[in-house]
């Protein structure tokens, strides 16, 4: 069985809160029952209505148990020819996004042990 092709104009007409569809990753998602749920309240969701909400859901880096639920909501593919064009966000193999992680994970590193030697300069020189 194929799964149903969903237009941008099927998209936009379920953008209430009683009735509300999410686009992620090329794939739309009946998101209605869950928004009482989402940890980040319902305005998130509904702020992304009509758009692709890839981006926002992967910049707010959900867990494994949350992308367990999305293919019991499940609606189908989202039109590859249509008005709204889907973004390709977040190729773990991208140097940039290596490159922000390595240079976060420095930062993470030095500014703590300059605080720390900072103390206790302080404790040293000021006692």
């Amino acid at each position: 069985m194929s799964e149903k092709i969903v237009t941008y104009a099927q998209l936009l007409e379920h953008n209430k809160k009683e009735d509300i569809w999410a686009l992620i990753h090329g794939k739309v998602y009946d998101v209605t029952k869950f928004l009482d749920e989402h940890p980040g309240g319902d305005e998130v969701i509904l702020s992304e209505a009509g758009k692709d909400a890839t981006e926002a859901f992967e910049d707010v880096g959900h867990s494994d148990e949350a992308r367990e639920l999305l293919p019991g909501m499940l609606v189908g593919e989202f039109e590859k020819d249509s008005e709204l064009k889907t973004s390709k966000v977040f190729n773990s193999n991208s140097s940039a996004v290596d490159n922000a992680v390595q240079q976060g994970s420095n930062v993470m590193y030095f500014v703590p042990l300059g605080l720390l030697g900072a103390y206790f300069a302080w404790r040293f020189y000021g006692a």
